[in-house]
């Protein structure tokens, strides 16, 4: 843990306000900068108010990564649910690929979990619109709320072995 240290006593690497970085100018030769403050513990120098905006970005970018996650696996279970014709291994693929990035992201940012039906809602619309163009078909076509609940979106089974095995099974 790093020790405060009192005002005056800056390390003699410390940088002063006159050739302080600009925020807006080198962001990442600001945030070495202020990485060096806290680690010498100066912390009356830092620049709290654009390192509270950066924490709030970071916070904003997990809960993003989670949404677009969303968005792609949601799309696709659309698309595998209203064009059974088109079916593929790379459409299989992409859920189970985007299944494992909302898990990680929620291992990584459990505190994410409180927003799940949000960012399912969002990631929602915008599949929405995104699987529609693709399909090349009326957005009114598909549901215009999410049909998913969060067992299905996480867990329900698309294999296309399970399709010709259900298919072979029904004659």
């Amino acid at each position: 843990m790093a020790h405060l240290v009192p005002k005056g006593d800056l390390p003699s690497n410390a940088t002063t306000s006159a050739n302080r970085t600009r925020y807006e100018d080198d962001l990442y030769g600001w945030v070495e900068e202020q990485v060096a403050l806290l680690r010498d513990g100066a912390i009356e120098s830092l620049d709290l108010t654009n390192i509270a905006e950066e924490l709030s970005d970071v916070g904003a970018e997990q809960y993003n990564k989670l949404e677009s996650a969303l968005e792609i696996l949601l799309m696709h279970m659309l698309k595998w649910d209203h064009q059974p014709e088109r079916r593929s291994q790379s459409w299989e693929l992409t859920i189970v690929e985007h299944r494992k990035r909302i898990e990680k992201t929620l291992r990584k940012n459990p505190a994410l979990r409180a927003r799940i039906g949000e960012a399912v809602a969002d990631g929602f619309d915008l599949g929405r619109i995104k699987a529609a163009r693709e399909m090349r078909c009326d957005l009114a076509s598909l549901p215009e709320n999410y049909p998913y609940d969060w067992t299905a979106i996480t867990g329900r089974s698309f294999k296309l072995s399970d399709i010709s095995t259900e298919s072979g099974s029904s004659q």
